[in-house]
């Protein structure tokens, strides 16, 4: 294996995560924090680019991949959850959701158009090369990591520096919900972009592509994977803190709603017509990278796991799932997905968590079922919280717990549930390594 090939799997994971939702959100939390830029962007980093990191880490020391860690708990259960990340992460709202924004923030910056004929067209092109790229596993790696990411890093490269020698710093005041523990908000900032989740199927994207270039024993597979990560987790770092800062110091009159208006008004005061030209382009690549990426797990996982279809037969099955949820409409698909994602975020962290102790401290059987059956509880009750379900007496209780207030009341139980299983483990001389 190849230095080469490890630096080139490295800007494809930084590809596969760098999707349009992290294009926009550290621009607003830039500009929301004012004063307290370095403590909310250091909290925005631990959960969106440290918590992935260690993600994929668990992923590569793991037999399986993502079901394998799943099957701790249970076969059953390694299976059930595998699919439902695949889904949830890939056909049912990761990859349409890339492609709605890469319609309305990347296409309509540059052809202003109105109906429902523009978004189906748009989505018949971005979807056929999004076919013609993922079609080959074997050569997604070269095609993402060589061309498309050098490509995204250039525009963002163009974007930032300019942004660094036009804008001033001056003093800004921050938001209400940034002038107390500004840390813990850009942590939660973080948390919401779902990377960690996503990390469980990209994590073996990297894998499998190393194995194509020829990377053959599981302590190979580890030392490429983490390099890969640690590539990725730079790349982050860097244009996280540098799309942070634009809407840091940006000069505005109007109030700007989210970080896409931020970079709009950033594109246009630095270069004009042709900012939105340039903006129009980030979007389009950075989804496109994020949709090939996801395509490319969804189907290996699936043709591993059901082989009765060919890998081709999947991309080709995801491809029009993935369409056909598209042209529903980004509303659509956020409320549908939010329920989703509520429920096994959670979960998924915990996952990770655990995989990793065990490295270190050993696998307690107990500690998987407890930890993942107290989380699965929590995560349930805010799943029912997205939907017109409420339950008065419930919540009334979990108000006591830490962080209730921000939908982490399952952190305090689960890690006493954890507790309370490896313990029951290790008297019970229970604990393998």
């Amino acid at each position: 294996m190849r230095k080469k090939d490890v630096l080139i799997s490295g800007f494809m994971l930084f590809s596969l995560f760098f999707g349009a939702g992290n294009l926009i959100f550290p621009p607003y939390l830039g500009m929301e924090s004012g004063g307290f830029f370095v403590e909310a962007i250091a909290g925005f980093i631990l959960t969106a680019v440290f918590l992935p990191f260690l993600t994929i880490i668990s992923v590569s020391l793991s037999n399986n991949g993502l079901r394998s860690i799943g099957e701790r708990v249970h076969p059953i259960f390694g299976l059930v959850f595998a699919i439902v990340i695949y889904l949830s992460i890939g056909a049912l709202y990761g990859i349409p959701r890339a492609s709605n924004v890469a319609y309305e923030l990347g296409f309509l910056q540059v052809v202003s158009v109105e109906g429902r004929l523009p978004l189906l067209l748009f989505s018949l092109a971005f979807f056929g090369l999004t076919y013609v790229l993922s079609i080959n596993p074997k050569k997604v790696i070269d095609l993402v990591g060589q061309f498309l990411t050098p490509a995204l890093l250039i525009v963002l490269a163009v974007l930032c520096v300019q942004a660094f020698l036009t804008f001033d710093y001056t003093d800004a005041a921050a938001t209400e919900k940034f002038q107390s523990a500004p840390f813990l908000k850009g942590f939660l900032e973080g948390y919401f972009t779902m990377d960690a989740v996503a990390a469980l199927a990209f994590g073996i994207v990297i894998i499998n592509g190393l194995k194509d270039k020829g990377a053959t024993g599981k302590s190979e597979l580890v030392r490429g994977t983490i390099s890969a990560g640690m590539i990725a987790a730079l790349g982050l770092v860097m244009v996280y803190l540098s799309l942070g800062w634009i809407g840091r110091v940006i000069p505005h009159e109007e109030p700007l709603n989210n970080g896409a208006e931020i970079l709009v008004l950033a594109s246009r005061q630095l270069f004009g017509y042709g900012g939105n030209v340039l903006f129009g382009l980030i979007v389009i690549i950075a989804c496109l990278t994020t949709c090939i990426g996801l395509i490319n797990a969804c189907g290996r996982f699936f043709h591993e796991a059901f082989p009765r279809f060919s890998y081709k037969a999947y991309v080709v099955i995801f491809i029009l799932i993935g369409m056909g949820v598209t042209n529903l409409g980004l509303d659509v698909i956020l409320t549908v997905a939010t329920p989703l994602l509520v429920l096994i975020y959670p979960v998924a962290i915990v996952l990770v968590a655990l995989s990793l102790f065990q490295h270190f401290f050993g696998e307690s059987r107990k500690m998987y079922v407890y930890g993942i059956s107290v989380a699965a509880f929590f995560s349930f009750y805010e799943m029912l919280n997205t939907l017109p379900i409420h339950m008065d007496g419930i919540q009334a209780i979990l108000n006591f717990l830490p962080l209730s207030e921000n939908g982490m009341a399952w952190t305090t139980p689960t890690l006493v549930a954890v507790t309370i299983g490896y313990s029951l483990d290790r008297v019970q001389r229970k604990i393998t390594f």
